[in-house]
């Protein structure tokens, strides 16, 4: 029968329908439960090749794609990090466990999804009873800043969003979904702040500690902008939890390449030789 796709659609509770596919195999779906969400930019063409690699190996994958992306709602309202995952997660997460009762699930994130991940997860603990283990690609929230470089290249950013009034992505060639000025402003001044404080002053980066899932971060040694090495390094030691773990993807850590902020999530490369960490980490904190 092979793998299939069904889409549900649940709303939020600021009235947003939210796109939410089930990839399967009816015949085969009995280890596990992985939820995965993208980034910046993406809908959930970006976490497919995850979703079937892992549906192959007996898997049921949930992916959840942002307002204003993929078959989710178009708002013209102004949203964040902190709506997607106070909102657009929160919703999907409690149809997994509240409709559907299920008790193991694991999550994979690509990016701005595991930023929205961790805000959810620390706003609405009680979720956390629910997740074996969280799997991280190229992702942090307040340490992209390495270099006077990046300093202005995060500021120029920030003011031709700005002007523009959000992201051309589809036309500079950065994805298929432009993004808005109010959460690239709130990206970029986390990280020109080194900071990670949400609308209402609650300070994530202090409350990262009191998320206790096991944490694998991916990242990418190629990702000199978004996600560089130190700024994942910075986010992921904020976690605090002697079990997680932090990969650095390299050709001097014995990778085939250089990852760079996509590729590390979707490329032939990372089929062969990325993902199977990340399922070596679900079967390995399995309950």
């Amino acid at each position: 029968m092979g793998i299939k796709e069904n889409l549900r659609i649940l709303k939020t509770n600021d009235n947003i329908n939210i796109a939410f596919w089930k990839v399967y195999n009816p015949e085969d779906s009995l280890k596990g439960n992985i939820f995965l969400t993208h980034g910046f930019f993406s809908n959930k063409k970006i976490c497919m090749g995850n979703a079937k690699y892992f549906v192959k190996l007996g898997y049921t994958c949930w992916i959840m794609e942002w307002r204003n992306h993929g078959s989710s709602s178009k708002t013209k309202n102004d949203f964040d990090f902190e709506t997607i995952g106070l909102y657009d997660i929160k919703i999907a997460f409690e149809y997994l466990t509240k409709t559907l009762h299920l008790k193991n699930i694991n999550c994979i994130a690509h990016s701005g999804g595991g930023i929205a991940l961790i805000i959810f997860l620390i706003r609405n603990q009680s979720f956390s009873d629910y997740i074996n283990s969280i799997t991280l690609f190229g992702c942090q929230s307040f340490g992209a800043v390495t270099s006077v470089k990046a300093y202005f290249k995060i500021s120029l950013s920030k003011f031709f969003t700005y002007i523009l009034g959000y992201v051309p992505a589809k036309k500079i060639g950065l994805g298929i979904h432009n993004e808005g000025y109010v959460i690239m402003k709130q990206w970029c001044n986390w990280n020109l702040k080194k900071e990670f404080i949400g609308r209402t002053n609650v300070d994530y980066l202090n409350l990262m500690k009191l998320i206790r899932v096991p944490v694998l971060s991916i990242c990418a040694e190629g990702d000199n902008f978004i996600a560089p090495q130190k700024g994942c390094e910075r986010f992921f030691n904020e976690f605090n939890n002697e079990k997680n773990k932090f990969i650095i993807c390299s050709k001097s850590s014995g990778f085939k390449e250089n990852y760079n902020h996509s590729s590390i999530f979707l490329s032939r490369n990372a089929a062969e030789e990325v993902w199977g960490i990340s399922l070596k980490w679900i079967e390995q904190n399995r309950k």
